[in-house]
């Protein structure tokens, strides 16, 4: 009977992937060190969120291929190697995390704007 919005699956889909991400990001960091790691990201959003306003996948093995666009796959370093073989660039990893803050946050403000209009429309908002 009652159904959520498409505007709020959306937005919980984005918060969602932007939470997937900033852990593939934190992992990364964490191995900045370890020899022969290699740095990992998630797809952008909009691979990753099908029609039906859902991200296609709610957890890394849950349903694993090699397309899969919500598990973690290897970036390409932006410069040099580490002699150790580790690909991970604090540099990169920090600009990754401001690009997933600002992806969180819109998500945010949509969720907020989306439950304004609906308390509005329903004559409770203000």
């Amino acid at each position: 009977m009652f159904q959520k919005p498409d505007i709020l699956k959306m937005a919980d889909a984005m918060a969602t992937h932007a939470g997937g991400r900033m852990g593939v990001i934190a992992a990364n960091v964490a191995n900045a060190d370890t020899p022969g790691y290699r740095a990992q990201d998630l797809p952008e959003f909009a691979s990753a969120y099908d029609e039906a306003g859902r991200l296609r996948i709610t957890r890394p093995g849950h349903r694993a291929s090699a397309q899969d666009p919500t598990l973690p796959v290897a970036v390409k370093p932006g410069g040099a190697e580490a002699p150790n073989g580790n690909s991970v660039s604090l540099e990169a990893e920090m600009v990754r995390a401001v690009e997933v803050k600002q992806q969180h946050d819109m998500a945010l403000a949509i969720y907020q704007s989306a439950s304004r209009l609906l308390r509005t429309s329903l004559g409770r908002g203000g």
